[in-house]
């Protein structure tokens, strides 16, 4: 059976999250209602196969809601719900957006945001899915199907002046309910070196959302990446925190985590709790943020807004950075839109040091590869972390106190801090504490990195340089004052390729303060 869902004005309505359309409901518990004339033979009950199908077709219009929910009366007895869809891309011209559809499913307990309805998100990464008790299609989440009304969510992303014409089938399979395995997840801890220089890539996606790799994988793409950790980050979904069994080891830690997918920017929740889901259904103007961001924190993890700079629709960070535990400075292959945000958390580093400020209140940086497929390299670039064990609570410490830098891979490596006053020293993320007046030594150790050129920026910008041995191996030290640097911070980049613009990095620091 087949319908039309027209969109008129009276389904429009503002729920929890932004502003979304329901359609009318499809019913299988009674197909032949007064808008379905030609039930077809499937109405009075399951067909011979167990299957009962409807398919819905509809335009949504340029200026559409940000999310239009397509509800589903589901009976007893189902076992499994499917879902595919399509939709028209026409050309269009140069400069103008195109059709972009997303989907995700909501079952009986709702579409309430930040409520337990959930059962998952692909975006625009799947024309189909499933979910049944015993398993569902990665991205989605295992579990009964009970009876009630489930909504598939559309979201429109972006549409063509023409509308965005949409066709979409659910199929319902009746028999025995099933049983959910309990799901089984990484441990918090692996072997470790006790205090030590961890590496790690808390950026990364799999087949559980749009990547094209599986878990087992990435894992072994981050071993041979010199990885100590990795952080599990799909988009919109937590299935994939399940996904892992038998890929952790003495070697490698894995922590989950949620790539928090709004249409005004992209923001890691990094090292939650398993089994956590937040939700993305709103944007900046909502003022919403602080109340997902605080959940993140009561759920263990990090807000680390990612790619603040990106240049893909929605990527760009509108939310500030007054929630943020970190932010992703460098993501993948360095690029302008990376050099535009170190630039950016540059500013920040200067604003918390402003006025006589202290800045120990100030937002750490990191790095992540973001990779999705090959040959997307995983661990370029890598978060170095100084944690007291390879656990998920030192890791997260060490990220959150900014006891960290950030390098291409693992061949590159850096001791860096500053010394002065009786002896006295501090380490990346540290302040130290001198007179303003007082001689302080600033010292960086790099080996890796042929080719590349260091420098020391301050407050007031870069103050000093110097060219490395061939070898990329090598020393380099600075003196200055707290009264003419109130921090100071090492960058490590290649030969510029373009006459007048910096090169690409090869590895920075986060800042060591100085100053009583």
């Amino acid at each position: 059976m087949s319908t039309s869902q027209p969109i008129g004005r009276r389904g429009l309505l503002v729920t929890g999250a932004a502003t979304a359309l329901t359609l009318s409901t499809v019913s299988f518990a009674n197909a032949a209602s007064a808008d379905s004339p030609d039930p077809g033979p499937a109405s009075a009950g399951p067909a011979a196969d167990g299957r009962q199908a409807r398919t819905v077709r509809g335009t949504l219009p340029p200026g559409s809601p940000d999310f239009v929910y397509l509800p589903v009366e589901v009976p007893r007895g189902v076992n499994e719900i499917h879902v595919a869809y399509s939709y028209e891309r026409p050309a269009v011209p140069a400069g103008t957006q195109g059709n972009a559809l997303d989907i995700g499913l909501f079952d009986e307990r709702g579409t309430e945001l930040g409520g337990k309805g959930f059962r998952g998100w692909s975006g625009g990464a799947r024309t189909e899915f499933f979910v049944r008790a015993d398993t569902a299609t990665p991205g989605y989440i295992p579990g009964p199907v009970r009876a009630g009304v489930w909504h598939i969510a559309l979201g429109p992303y972006t549409v063509a002046p023409e509308g965005l014409p949409y066709e979409v089938t659910i199929t319902l399979t009746f028999g025995a309910p099933g049983t959910t395995p309990p799901p089984v997840h990484p441990p918090r801890r692996a072997k470790g070196r006790g205090r030590a220089w961890y590496r790690g890539d808390c950026h990364l996606h799999s087949v559980h959302s749009d990547g094209r790799r599986t878990p087992a994988e990435i894992a072994a793409l981050a071993r041979a990446a010199g990885l100590d950790f990795i952080n599990t980050s799909e988009h919109n979904t937590y299935s994939g925190h399940r996904a892992w069994e038998g890929l952790w080891g003495d070697d490698l830690l894995i922590l989950t985590g949620e790539e928090v997918t709004t249409r005004n920017g992209h923001v890691l929740a990094l090292g939650t709790d398993p089994g956590t889901f937040i939700d993305w259904r709103y944007r900046a103007r909502e003022n919403r943020f602080g109340r997902f961001a605080r959940e993140i924190g009561r759920a263990g993890g990090l807000v680390v807004p990612a790619h603040p700079h990106g240049t893909c629709i929605g990527c760009n960070w509108k939310f500030g950075f007054a929630d943020a535990d970190a932010v992703e400075v460098w993501n993948g292959a360095y690029t302008p839109d990376d050099e535009i945000s170190l630039a950016e958390w540059d500013n920040l580093l200067v604003a918390s040091v402003r006025s006589g400020g202290t800045g120990r209140q100030w937002t750490p940086a990191m790095g992540n590869s973001d990779a999705h497929r090959d040959p997307d390299p995983v661990g370029t670039p890598q978060t170095v972390v100084l944690a007291d064990d390879l656990t998920r609570e030192a890791i997260l410490a060490g990220i959150r106190a900014g006891r960290s830098y950030v390098a291409e891979s693992a061949a590159v490596s850096l001791v860096f801090g500053a010394a002065g006053g009786r002896g006295r020293h501090a380490g990346i993320g540290e302040r130290l504490g001198v007179a303003p007046d007082a001689p302080v030594t600033v010292r960086l150790e790099v080996t890796g990195a042929p080719g590349c050129t260091v420098y020391f920026v301050t407050d007031q910008g870069p103050l000093y340089s110097s060219a490395l041995p061939e070898s990329g191996s090598g020393t380099v030290e600075w003196r200055t004052t707290a009264a003419y640097a109130a921090y100071v911070r090492a960058e490590v980049r290649h030969a510029p390729k373009v006459t007048g613009l910096p090169g690409a990095l090869a590895a920075f620091t986060n800042p060591v303060f100085l100053g009583e």
